[in-house]
């Protein structure tokens, strides 16, 4: 399990798959999981779940959903260069930490 130290993606981050069944495909962060060092990707990761129908009507059959994905198998695609970076961390003159884009220095937040 991982520590729960912070990572460089957050929530409606767009970030790109580099390594998986799923690489090259883009897709808007849904959920992040720090303590599991995992985050949900919409479209991204899908699994088969064979569910029971259980009651008031909810149907059974074989679901497919996302599942979380390993932090290190994405990067976060930088909204100028428009293409997945390495995220860097600066702090701003009035004390906040903002992350920055490693290919091109934009700030990302």
């Amino acid at each position: 399990m991982g520590v729960g130290h912070r990572l460089a993606v957050r929530k409606n981050d767009l970030v790109e798959v580099i390594a998986g069944k799923d690489k090259g495909k883009r897709g808007k962060v849904l959920r992040v999981l720090p303590k599991l060092d995992k985050v949900l990707v919409e479209k991204i990761n899908f699994v088969k779940r064979h569910a029971k129908p259980g009651r008031f009507g909810q149907r059974g059959g074989i679901l497919e959903r996302e599942n979380p994905l390993h932090v290190s198998n994405l990067q976060l695609v930088c909204g100028k260069c428009d293409k997945p970076v390495r995220v860097g961390r600066t702090e701003l003159a009035d004390g906040r930490t903002v992350r920055v884009c490693r290919a091109c220095g934009e700030t990302m937040d």
